[in-house]
């Protein structure tokens, strides 16, 4: 468990943003939504899995209810109770239904990003897991209508993923981690 407060792990989570998500242009669609200030920065800490469940209904309906021109995604940070992937994993089957008991499937997707995030089929220290590498377990939640007006204004949206791994491949473990050490 972490003992940091709200405005560390924000800054931390909002360096890892301006970094590696923005700085990379892992996303190409990020950039505008947080020059625009559009994006929440939201920090549960919870000790109990209710606690969090609680908090991620909240700001799922927070973002329902806010025009998009005013809050476009939310990245909700939770440093306490995911720490191991697999469990946080098993979250996502719970956040996803939380989205259907709201009736906000096909209008919120969950995007996840955890500090030892693995996909299907790879070694834990393989280069291709850090796009979705992040210094807390966080769930972004995104609008999907903004997911489709970027992917409109985005040339071969669908090459994104391959580009991300194969600029990381090219940068390799000592290029991510010299990313990190320009902001100590």
């Amino acid at each position: 468990m972490t003992d940091l407060n709200h405005q560390d792990l924000i800054q931390t989570t909002r360096t890892w943003l301006e970094t590696a998500v923005i700085g990379l242009n892992l996303c190409p669609f990020a950039k505008a939504t947080y020059n625009k200030d559009l994006i929440r920065f939201s920090v549960s800490q919870a000790r109990h899995l209710d606690v969090f469940l609680e908090r991620l209904d909240e700001e799922l309906l927070l973002l329902k209810q806010t025009p998009a021109n005013e809050l476009e995604t939310t990245l909700l940070i939770e440093p306490n109770l995911f720490n191991d992937f697999d469990l946080f994993n098993q979250i996502l089957d719970v956040a996803d239904q939380a989205l259907v008991d709201h009736g906000l499937e096909g209008v919120i997707q969950i995007a996840p990003f955890h500090p030892q995030f693995q996909f299907d089929g790879t070694e834990p220290d393989d280069i291709s897991n850090y796009t979705n590498r992040s210094p807390y377990p966080i769930l972004h939640l995104i609008r999907e209508d903004s997911i489709a007006k970027a992917m409109q204004a985005f040339p071969n949206a669908d090459t994104i993923f391959e580009r991300n791994i194969a600029l990381l491949e090219k940068m390799g473990h000592e290029g991510w981690d010299a990313l990190w050490q320009k902001k100590d």
